[in-house]
């Protein structure tokens, strides 16, 4: 049978649909007592387990996932950490911006198709919550993955920083006027596995592609696998060109997706190291540079043999991640709108310390973000009706550029929810704040969707509008998140007029006498009225 162009590709839309699959979980968020380090503390589980389980799905399938907040004294919620959620902007998961939290005893569905393949995670974006847990992978299947036929297997490898007090109690004691440093909480060990099994049985004539992801609240993390080289073949959930690498920093949020070969010459048991960075800026020794958690793993070749040697790295000099190129070999765009942000510290009227984009603290209003843009009509291109959640106004179809000016000297790690960035220019520590000239940039930029940027300079990076929805761009280090650090981009507003929401979404809000209708304050008559904005944050932290 002949078929036209259209009819073909008509034909090939339906074969992909019949082959998409619903994937469902049904989960109860449950406090669960652990020592994942040897110390023991209640930590936010799944179903009365922790670690919580994988998310596994393949490009195009529906996952559908029943939570019930069974913690009893905490809100919750889940984000999908790198999924675009492509015509599903609602189901985003951080609270205050797309939905209410969940109240205990209280369900909600998230549903949404995943639309590309690669390594993501999940974890609760309320309360500064998921240092305490509630974490845990996303892997998503790719049937046309390019690098097909060059591994033999596959295998997770996680690391975080873990802290041995709770989350809630760690942000009230470094929101306080006497912080005057701006200091986090410090991490008290590494986890790599969340104390799970991290040895890697090594055989003779395998390759292993190695999905790698930092849980991390604060923490980014070195790799070496003493004489193996990786070749990194993905990078926050987006194909690159084979790159070769012998040392990996990775930061919060961030994922690599990399081979590693047992070759015929390997006999024996190979350690290989995973060093948490807490450094403010690992290149600059005069902040004080030190090693104080690290975590020994080994590529098992030989049972009958002891796991015995360490790996030792005398200079840590990873691959500049920001010189990767997209496999696609696509240009940078060429962009519409700018956006540029200027990242400090600073302190609100009380005197408490905050971070701050172009002087502003992010200050969560009572009614979630994209519940405005959904009920305040033509209103919803107004920056105002939105209160300070450091709103921009993005018109769909533009390219737009994110210009950040990091003015700390530490590394900060900054994630965009709802799209993939391409990175075209990422300098060295010290260089200053941009120019203000577009030129001299990649050729083929990586697209990511967390990206560190250095200390005192600055990151230039550039997506496409084309997923109308509220998404946050924000430092992925958790305590600076509490801290404010996190700007709101209104994307295609036009688009979101009249959007309506899941009944139990709606219904969270109203167990919890939250509005979720019109302006930041929930005026449904004049949006412009700003009686009722939080425009100081409280002073005792509360989520």
């Amino acid at each position: 049978m002949l078929l036209s162009t259209a009819s073909s590709l008509a034909f090939l839309s339906l074969a992909s649909f019949a082959k998409a699959a619903t994937v469902t979980y049904n989960w109860d968020v449950t406090w669960v007592n652990a020592s994942p380090d040897g110390f023991a503390r209640p930590v936010v589980g799944i179903n009365n387990e922790w670690p919580c389980p994988r998310i596994q799905a393949t490009v195009n399938d529906t996952v559908v996932i029943n939570l019930t907040n069974q913690l009893g004294n905490q809100t919750t919620g889940l984000h999908f950490h790198g999924i675009n959620q492509v015509r599903s902007p609602e189901m985003d998961g951080p609270a205050g911006v797309t939905q209410c939290p969940v109240p205990p005893g209280s369900t909600i569905t998230y549903q949404f198709v995943v639309d590309r393949p690669g390594t993501y995670w999940y974890h609760s974006h309320n309360l500064g919550q998921y240092p305490d847990g509630l974490r845990g992978p996303f892997i998503v299947d790719d049937p046309n993955d390019p690098y097909a036929g060059q591994y033999d297997e596959e295998i997770i490898l996680t690391v975080s920083d873990w802290y041995h007090t709770a989350s809630l109690d760690l942000v009230r004691a470094m929101l306080v006027p006497n912080n005057t440093h701006d200091l986090p909480p410090f991490p008290d060990s590494i986890l790599v596995n969340d104390g799970q099994a991290a040895n890697i049985d090594f055989q003779s004539n395998k390759t292993y592609r190695i999905r790698y992801i930092c849980y991390s609240a604060l923490a980014s993390a070195m790799l070496h696998f003493d004489s193996h080289t990786m070749q990194v073949i993905m990078n926050d959930g987006a194909y690159i060109k084979k790159q070769e690498a012998y040392q990996l920093h990775i930061a919060a949020a961030q994922r690599y997706d990399f081979l590693i070969t047992a070759s015929e010459r390997d006999k024996g048991n190979f350690p290989y190291l995973v060093a948490l960075d807490v450094n403010r800026d690992y290149q600059n020794a005069s902040l004080g540079v030190s090693w104080n958690h690290n975590f020994t793993g080994y590529l098992v070749m030989d049972t009958s043999q002891p796991l015995d040697k360490i790996d030792v790295v005398q200079e840590f000099s990873p691959v500049d991640d920001s010189h990767f190129e997209n496999y696609e070999g696509d240009g940078p765009l060429d962009y519409d709108t700018l956006i540029e942000l200027d990242f400090a510290f600073c302190q609100d009227e009380n005197g408490y310390p905050r971070a701050c984009f172009n002087n502003f603290t992010y200050i969560g209003q009572q009614v979630p973000t994209l519940y405005t843009a959904a009920t305040t009509n033509d209103s919803n291109t107004n920056p105002a009706v939105y209160g300070q959640v450091n709103p921009f106004i993005v018109n769909s179809g533009d390219v737009v550029q994110i210009v950040v000016n990091n003015l700390d000297v530490a590394i900060h790690p900054f994630h965009l929810h709802g799209h993939h960035f391409q990175v075209l220019d990422r300098p060295k520590s010290g260089t200053g704040k941009w120019p203000r000239r577009d030129t001299n940039y990649a050729s083929t930029p990586p697209r990511r969707d967390t990206v560190g940027v250095m200390g005192t300079s600055y990151a230039i990076l550039r997506f496409t509008a084309d997923n109308p929805g509220v998404w946050l761009f924000h430092c992925h280090i958790e305590w600076h998140v509490e801290m404010g650090l996190t700007a709101t981009i209104i994307e295609a507003p036009a688009s979101l007029q009249g959007m309506t929401f899941p009944d139990d979404h709606i219904n969270a809000c109203k167990l919890q006498n939250i509005p979720y209708q019109g302006n930041a304050a929930g005026n449904t008559v004049n949006f412009t009225d700003t009686t009722g904005f939080i425009t100081v944050p409280p002073t005792v932290y509360n989520g």
